[in-house]
C-alpha cells in the first residue's frame, strides 16, 4: 500500500491505473501541504517529508509542469497558478508566431518514510506545443500538448492511451522499480 498526497483527482486516476499493472494498492490522502518556491524536486522532498512526519507512515507526492523551451522553460513550477491564470488560451497567444514549440513535461515522485531522507524520481515527456486546443480528454495543458509519436495531444488519448509513456507513468515506473527491491 502507497499513500499518495495529492488535491489532484486526475493525478489520483493516473497514478491508480499505473500502480495496478503493479498489482500496489494505492491510498490518496488530500493532505495540503507548503510548497516552496523552487525546483519540481526541490517541492517534491519538501512535501514528502512534511506528510511523511505528519502522518508517521510513507509516502509518495508528485510535482509537475509544462516547460516550453521558447518561453525559456515557462510555466514550469508555475504550471498550476498558469493553467489558473491564463489556461490554454493564454499560452497560445504567446507562442503566436513562434516556430520553436519544443515543451517537456516533466514530473517528479518524492517518496520519504518517517526518519528518514526523501528520495525523488524524474520522468518526462518531449512534445510540442500545438497551434490550437485539440481533445477534450485529460485536464490541464493536455490539449495543446502534442505528442509527435502519437499524432495527438494529450487531449486526445485516453488516460491509458496517456499513462503507455507520460511524465508520470515514467517518474511512478522509476519510484515502483525502485520501492520493489527495498
Amino acid at each position: 500500500m502507497i499513500t499518495f498526497i495529492t488535491g489532484n483527482k486526475h493525478k489520483v486516476i493516473e497514478a491508480e491505473n499505473i500502480f495496478k499493472d503493479y498489482d500496489i494498492n494505492l491510498e490518496h490522502i488530500d493532505l495540503g501541504y507548503c510548497e516552496p518556491q523552487g525546483t519540481l524536486e526541490q517541492v517534491a522532498i519538501s512535501g514528502a517529508k512534511y506528510a511523511s512526519r505528519k502522518l508517521n507512515k510513507p509516502v509518495i507526492v508528485e510535482d509537475a509542469g509544462l516547460f516550453i523551451k521558447a518561453l525559456k522553460g515557462f510555466p514550469g513550477t508555475y504550471s498550476s497558478y498558469v493553467q489558473e491564470t491564463l489556461g490554454n488560451q493564454g499560452i497560445l497567444k504567446l507562442l503566436d508566431g513562434v516556430n520553436d514549440r519544443y515543451a517537456e513535461f516533466r514530473s517528479v515522485i518524492g517518496y520519504c518514510a518517517p526518519n528518514s531522507e526523501p528520495k525523488i524520481f524524474l520522468g518526462k515527456v518531449i512534445g510540442e506545443i500545438a497551434v490550437e486546443e485539440k481533445g477534450d480528454l485529460g485536464f490541464a495543458f493536455d490539449p495543446i500538448f502534442y505528442v509527435p509519436n502519437e499524432g495527438k495531444t494529450f487531449g486526445e488519448l485516453t488516460t491509458e492511451e496517456k499513462n503507455q509513456f507520460s511524465h508520470r507513468k515514467n517518474s511512478l515506473e522509476k519510484f515502483i522499480k525502485w520501492y520493489s527491491i527495498q
